[in-house]
């Protein structure tokens, strides 16, 4: 899993500070309804709206923003009908990168991943080439502070998670994908605040991006820019000594 946990870490640290927060608002709202559409706008019963709802709120979305993006799902208010895809491509060194996009107009978002990818040294995969590399899973962050790590992991295992490591101040815990909800409202239920909820998808094996890390970083970083992505997900794995690099330019 450090394919996830190596570009979960760069993109905390090195975008949180130059993050466009209208964009992020844009990508937070088209998950808001999407979720709506699907699921429903009552947040105790649509749990992936839920996630989104929490989601935005960590990212301080005005509350008036998130209740028109559930009336938009729902249908109470007019708005963009969107529609979920998930485009493959290889990056540097072969490295394997889903881009899950949401979007209004599959001709556009198609011809900007495409431009993206060739520009700056990707390239297009058909579908299925690189997504049976991954694997859909539940995460989470719960602070570290003041945890015994060996007994934090314990309870972790008996509320239902799967996997769980420390990373620097955060312990990451993963969950079977369809167990996701049921864990969190575990952890929930025991007192803690899980951070960041999200579905996410992990590689099955990683490659070392050590020698191209810059250059590869600079394409998922543009993929991740373009206004229809909603996640990019990529199979490598880099050293500390070379992140720390990266952290500091």
């Amino acid at each position: 899993m450090s394919g996830h946990n190596k570009w979960s870490s760069i993109k905390h640290k090195k975008g949180a500070a130059d993050a466009k927060r209208g964009k992020v608002f844009t990508k937070l709202g088209k998950e808001i309804v999407i979720a709506a559409r699907m699921g429903g706008g009552d947040l105790e019963a649509n749990p992936r709206l839920r996630t989104a709802v929490q989601a935005a709120r960590n990212q301080n979305m005005p509350k008036d923003n998130i209740e028109r993006a559930i009336k938009r799902g729902t249908g109470e208010i007019e708005g963009a009908i969107y529609e979920e895809i998930t485009y493959e491509g290889y990056g540097h060194g072969g490295v394997a990168i889903l881009i899950d996009c949401t979007t209004d107009n599959k001709n556009r978002t198609v011809a900007e991943v495409r431009h993206a990818l060739g520009k700056y040294g990707g390239s297009m995969a058909e579908s299925g080439a690189v997504s049976w590399n991954f694997e859909q899973k539940g995460f989470f962050m719960i602070p570290a502070e003041g945890k015994d790590e060996d007994e934090f992991m314990m309870e972790a295992l008996e509320a239902g998670a799967e996997d769980v490591k420390l990373e620097d101040d955060m312990f990451e815990v993963y969950t079977v994908a369809s167990d996701f909800h049921t864990v969190m409202k575990n952890f929930e239920d025991a007192g803690y605040e899980p951070l960041e909820p999200a579905l996410v998808k992990v590689p099955k094996n990683t490659i070392n991006a050590d020698d191209f890390a810059e250059k590869l970083m600079k394409l998922l970083d543009h993929l991740d820019d373009l206004d229809d992505t909603q996640k990019v997900w990529a199979n490598f794995e880099i050293s500390d000594e070379v992140m720390e690099k990266l952290n500091q330019e």
